[in-house]
């Protein structure tokens, strides 16, 4: 039997929601599109999906996949049909992040400070202080502003009309929001009179949201106007592109760890005219090679001497080190607990059931049923160290198994929820597609700020309920809608084969091939 209060599932499972139609009409937000994609034709759409990747390929979004060899040119792949959300559904999330933004900050300020949250026995102990994020560096010191997650990337799933889960939280160095920039910038380009005919809210100004919070939280030591730096590993990291693409729209220097130096706990930046001191470091190294002599010793990425200048007050890093600890997937279940303890709320953004598989009985229960269930490393990230039940083999299950025996601390599992689909063009034609949402989360000294939206990420694969890039993902434009277009006068039924011989299915059916299937894997 089920743990008491945990979701139900497989046996269960309802159809996924279709974001588009639902009872088999138009919903408002989607009026517009409908209308698009019932005069378009298959020919249309196909020319300008080859037209994005040309575009893309052409300015240079690209990404890296390591196990796979690290190439730089490969592109992630971007469905032409934005995703749609309505004004009232993005303030109902807005408030929901911002409040989960600020629980996560006071977690990470209470554990690092007097943790209360540990000794009043909310949160385990073991789980924070033997976890492999935190960071004795961090503990008793205060970074300038209070603020440790000072960008935050909260990946969102959508079962319903108005039923969102959190399925997880990215607090270290979130990535992706440079795709969701240039995804809106591509749309406007390949499609400027559907874009016009919506009021779609701007994301147009995310670097300089980013920039102004940077600012905000300039040390204490800073005279007069911050300098900003953007700290990359270098162009072998998957993520570079993002790096100097947000370097470069904030107008900041992208550096490297041998640009810089640290002389009397202060961090200058080697130029033509000389050394420069920075104040602000929006970091995209991992902690562990941040500071060879507070961390690994034979990191050549990072500054020696960065975190003892952080502690001394004369640089802020951003994202703080140790913030992982509130993104483990372990500590994940524990997030509404801590929007209770610190901010006395109840949660607007809801949890995804989680089993802890270092609890026996929940353990138990995880082994018994582990081909209904998505399993998770509580560390993991990308979509790797994950079993997917329902399309697992008895082999790949026994191997879970396995570790799960092994190592049962470092997993968790979640039921399969039936995420939420929307039309994506693909090889076949247009069909249902699941899809998750990153919004990106900017917390400052004296505000919580973020653009309408985020990164749409879609599982282009048939059946796939993996969204991420590195497992053959791709990425949609996000469109939160100000106003709603004018309603559509006719039902889903009547929309079928207008769209071209590619388009095998009528809009009205898209959701019928995925009847059976759950979602919600997303690392």
């Amino acid at each position: 039997m089920p743990i008491p209060g945990r979701a139900r599932h497989t046996e269960d499972r309802v159809p996924a929601f279709d974001e588009m139609n639902e009872a088999g009409r138009i919903r408002p937000a989607y009026a517009g599109i409908a209308r698009y994609l019932d005069g378009a034709g298959g020919a249309a759409l196909e020319a300008k999906r080859r037209e994005a990747e040309i575009l893309f390929r052409r300015i240079g979004v690209t990404f890296a996949v390591y196990n796979q060899g690290g190439d730089p040119e490969r592109l992630i792949p971007f469905d032409v049909i934005p995703r749609i959300i309505a004004a009232d559904e993005w303030q109902g999330l807005r408030r929901g992040l911002e409040q989960r933004v600020r629980a996560l900050n006071a977690f990470l300020a209470d554990i690092y400070g007097p943790r209360k949250i540990l000794k009043e026995g909310l949160v385990p102990a073991e789980l924070v202080l033997k976890n492999e994020g935190y960071r004795d560096v961090m503990e008793g010191f205060t970074p300038p502003g209070g603020v440790y997650t000072v960008i935050s990337g909260i990946d969102l799933v959508r079962t319903g009309p108005e039923e969102f889960f959190v399925l997880e939280d990215n607090c270290r160095v979130p990535s992706g929001v440079s795709y969701m920039l240039e995804n809106r910038e591509a749309m406007m380009r390949l499609l400027p009179q559907l874009c016009s005919a919506h009021r779609i809210a701007p994301v147009s100004h995310y670097p300089e949201e980013l920039l102004d919070t940077l600012k905000s939280l300039a040390p204490p030591a800073c005279r007069g106007e911050p300098t900003v730096v953007v700290l990359t590993p270098g162009p072998f990291n998957s993520a570079y592109y993002e790096h100097s693409f947000l370097a470069d729209e904030m107008g900041v220097e992208l550096v490297e760890g041998a640009d810089l130096f640290v002389r009397d706990d202060t961090v200058f930046m080697r130029t033509t005219a000389g050394p420069r001191r920075v104040d602000v470091i929006y970091r995209r190294v991992d902690d562990e090679f941040l500071d060879p002599r507070a961390f690994r010793p034979d990191s050549m990425l990072g500054v020696p001497g960065l975190i003892a200048a952080y502690r001394a007050g004369r640089v802020t890093l951003a994202n703080a080190p140790g913030a992982g600890v509130a993104d483990d997937k372990a500590v994940y279940p524990f997030v509404p607990d801590m929007i209770r303890f610190y901010l006395s709320e109840e949660p607007i953004l809801k949890n995804v059931p989680t089993y802890m598989c270092e609890r026996d009985d929940e353990r138990a229960y995880v082994l018994e049923h582990m081909h209904e269930l998505v399993v998770k490393l509580a560390r993991g990230s990308g979509g790797y160290g994950m079993l997917v039940g329902p399309h697992s083999t008895q082999e790949q299950r026994d191997d879970f198994a396995a570790l799960i025996r092994e190592r049962p601390g470092d997993y968790i599992a979640q039921p399969t929820l039936a995420l939420s689909t929307v039309p994506t063009l693909c090889e076949t034609g247009m069909a249902p597609r699941h899809v998750d949402l990153r919004p990106f989360i900017l917390f400052g000294r004296d505000q919580v700020r973020m653009v309408p939206g985020g990164l749409t990420r879609v599982a282009l694969r048939e059946g796939s309920l993996v969204v991420n890039s590195s497992q053959g993902g791709g990425t949609k434009d996000t469109w939160v809608l100000e106003q709603d277009p004018p309603p559509m006068t006719q039902s889903m039924g009547g929309m079928t084969q207008s769209m071209g011989s590619g388009m095998t299915q009528s809009l009205g059916g898209m959701t019928q091939s995925l009847g059976k299937l759950g979602g919600g894997t997303n690392d």
